[in-house]
């Protein structure tokens, strides 16, 4: 600790003399008078605050014969503290003390506490409490007895002396009122060293309002001259880092993929490239980076993590310390965090979207004023505009550029149209077949029945009828209006699914064993067509979550349709296969039959509704496939068809495929 001041010998016989019997009243004046002699010269001479405060404690510490000595001076105006402490020899080199009291035990521990002044007010005991609590942290060794005393300048605290004793002691009068004596004479150094805190504060702040407005000056009249983008950014970012005494100054443009003002969701981190485009460097730091000039002056933020921040943090400056890139990109090296660990990421923003972002480094900590950071927002507003501007001219001049090019290749573009509208006018021309083809198909669905059913009851009122004929034109009755009834349920049906009015009700199931009694419910007409069937089923049995209903019918579809087109006298192949697709359970249903090819045109729209293959005189609705298509989209599944040609054949190998999800898992 520091000696400079006067002999400490001389104090510590004056301490002892306080306690010896004589003239005590004259003693204490005298030991008051060079006490208080001394702080008012270490007032005079010295010019730093902290250092002013140190030799006050040392003084007070060394005529009091103390082991600590706590002083704090609390400004009236800003409410900011400064402490410092001085301890005895003895007790420099020990570190903090670990065990630190509470403001309610250093309250309310009163043989711990003695406060020299009797007539303390709130404000008094709460400014003691507080200085103890923030001074323990620095203080060596546990408090045991504490003589504290605030002083008051103009009718307010403004700071604490603590005299501290790191062993148990009993303060004597004298000491109490040789610290009340000294109390008016702190009171005035302590008022001192607020004026000089608050003088040496509003230097600083006219001397970066001076810098701020000269800043705001420079910008205004780049803003208004007629450079190019780059070299206005570049001298902006150079004025700015000069005037913010920033060791370095980058500023960094965007590049999207993506129209200029597409939103990208928050915290989304588009695929967008970063390119340097004004650089300014301190002198003194200019040969530590000057390697850097040879790199590559663009990068991807996807390979920077420190750029990421800026939009996963949207609308916030990013500050960091003491951190380096652990990436490969060009940023790394571009950034130079090593030689400027402490960096201030400030982004360009227009419409919710960063355009960029301003960087200001330092090679020492600095901790950024709020004046500063309002006003590198309202710099980055003010970029962010130029930026805009000059984007929105360059589309402009594309534009005109684009609409000149269009009008001279005039006669080429009505070229294109006039073969565009003869593919249209073919494609009406397809569709009014369809239409047609439509029209026949759900007449004759609908004529033959009620042509059939007309003719069973005009035989059912011939007189003399018999019961055998009488029961025959019955069924015929019965059955038509099934096929009518189950023509207009398939329409209903496929007009519920394509309007997607319900939602599938999902259980499980047996896959293995569902498979094997559809199966046995087709054998009579897989007899009477003498076609046998080959089943492939897992092993172990497979749960499958579906609609039953649903389920049921697409399988009864595909086994109808197998029925009616394969040769007589072949195979049929059902093959059950669990697949697992990017993590998803699935399985694979696969119907194979032995019949009449199916070109590529009729694969195209094999599917649609009341569209058969051209040929083919089975009867039918034309409704089967597309019912099937329809279900398995409502179950989240796919079909595809598939028709291989048999060698030395004219027939083909036609398969059915179906996928299907094992679980349930709703679609977006």
């Amino acid at each position: 600790m520091k000696k400079h001041l006067l002999s400490p010998q001389k104090y510590i016989n004056n301490a002892e003399q306080l306690h010896s019997p004589g003239n005590l009243m004259q003693q204490e004046e005298e030991i008051t008078h060079v006490l208080i002699q001394r702080i008012n010269t270490i007032v005079a001479n010295s010019s730093v605050t902290s250092s002013m405060l140190l030799d006050i404690a040392y003084a007070i510490g060394i005529a009091f014969n103390i082991d600590c000595c706590l002083v704090t001076v609390v400004s009236d105006t800003s409410g900011e503290a400064i402490t410092t402490h001085w301890c005895s020899e003895q007790f420099l080199n020990l570190p903090p003390a670990k065990e630190m009291l509470s403001q309610e035990e250093l309250l309310f521990e009163l043989p711990v506490v003695q406060c020299a002044d009797k007539k303390l007010t709130i404000e008094d005991i709460s400014i003691i409490q507080k200085t103890l609590v923030n001074g323990w942290q620095n203080i060596p060794l546990p408090m045991q007895a504490v003589l504290a005393i605030s002083t008051r300048f103009g009718g307010h605290s403004n700071g604490v002396i603590s005299l501290i004793k790191f062993r148990a002691y009993e303060w004597h009068e004298s000491e109490i009122r040789l610290l009340q004596s000294i109390e008016s004479c702190c009171a005035i150094a302590f008022a001192q060293i607020a004026q000089s805190q608050i003088l040496t504060s509003q230097k600083q702040h006219l001397h970066k309002a001076n810098q701020h407005q000269s800043l705001i000056q420079q910008l205004t009249i780049l803003n208004r001259s007629n450079l190019e983008l780059n070299q206005m950014l570049q001298l902006v970012i150079t004025s700015t880092a000069e005037a913010l005494e920033a060791d370095r100054g980058l500023l960094i443009l965007f590049k999207y993929t993506d129209p200029l003002f597409k939103k990208l969701p928050k915290q989304q981190i588009p695929n967008v490239k970063a390119s340097l485009v004004g650089a300014w460097t301190q002198n003194a730091h200019t040969n530590t980076i000057g390697k850097l000039d040879n790199l590559d002056q663009s990068f991807w933020v996807s390979d920077c993590s420190l750029c990421q921040l800026l939009f996963t943090d949207p609308g916030k400056p990013i500050m960091t310390n003491n951190c380096e890139e652990k990436n490969t990109s060009n940023s790394a090296a571009l950034f130079a965090i090593k030689e400027f660990p402490h960096t201030m990421l400030m982004p360009l923003e227009s419409q919710g979207k960063v355009l960029g972002f301003v960087v200001l480094q330092q090679a020492t900590t600095r901790n950024w004023e709020t004046t500063d950071l309002n006003l590198i927002e309202m710099l980055c507003a003010q970029l962010s505009d130029a930026v805009i501007q000059s984007q929105t001219l360059r589309q402009v001049q594309n534009l005109v550029d684009e609409r000149t090019e269009q009008l001279k290749r005039s006669l080429e573009v009505q070229a294109k149209l006039y073969e565009r509208t003869r593919q249209y006018v073919e494609q009406l021309q397809q569709l009014n077949e369809l239409k047609d083809e439509f029209v026949s198909n759900i007449s004759d669905r609908l004529r033959y029945p009620l042509t059939n059913m007309l003719m069973s009851i005009r035989n059912l009122r011939l007189p003399g009828i018999t019961p055998e004929r009488q029961d025959r034109y019955l069924n015929i009755l019965e059955s038509e209006c099934t096929k009518e009834i189950n023509l207009i349920n398939d329409l209903l049906t496929l007009q519920k699914l394509e309007s997607h009015q319900e939602a599938p009700q999902f259980e499980s199931l047996d896959l293995n064993t569902k498979i094997q009694n559809l199966l046995t419910s087709f054998d009579q007409q897989l007899t009477d067509k003498d076609l046998s069937i080959s089943v492939e089923l897992p092993n172990k049995p497979l749960k499958l979550q579906t609609e039953v209903e649903s389920f049921d019918r697409i399988i009864q579809e595909l086994l109808t349709n197998v029925c009616k087109y394969s040769e007589h006298d072949t195979t049929v192949h059902v093959r059950v296969t669990p697949h697992v697709v990017e993590e998803l359970d699935q399985v694979i249903i696969k119907v194979t039959n032995t019949g009449r090819g199916i070109s590529e045109e009729e694969a195209a729209y094999i599917f649609d509704k009341f569209r058969r293959g051209k040929g083919r005189w089975i009867p039918g609705t034309g409704l089967g496939l597309a019912l099937v298509k329809s279900l398995v989209q409502h179950l989240n599944g796919e079909i595809v068809v598939e028709s291989i040609p048999i060698p030395d054949s004219q027939l083909s190998e036609i398969s059915f495929t179906l996928t299907l999800p094992l679980q349930f898992s709703p679609i977006n």
